[in-house]
């Protein structure tokens, strides 16, 4: 479950740094790279929430 908390706060810090480009410079390339990021993240807080209930039913 550490992993997958890790990857989701790269992802995150990924996603930040490519909104951040499209919101300032206007760069529509980080846009898409953003949307994807989102949909990575989206993934995997999904996974971290049925890990984290099957964990709490132990």
């Amino acid at each position: 479950m550490k992993a997958l908390v890790e990857k989701i706060n790269a992802e995150m810090a990924e996603f930040t740094k490519e909104a951040a480009a499209q919101v300032e410079k206007g760069n529509k390339a980080a846009g898409a790279r953003a949307r994807k990021a989102a949909l990575a993240l989206m993934k995997d807080l999904k996974e971290f929430r049925a890990v984290s209930v099957a964990e709490a039913k132990k």
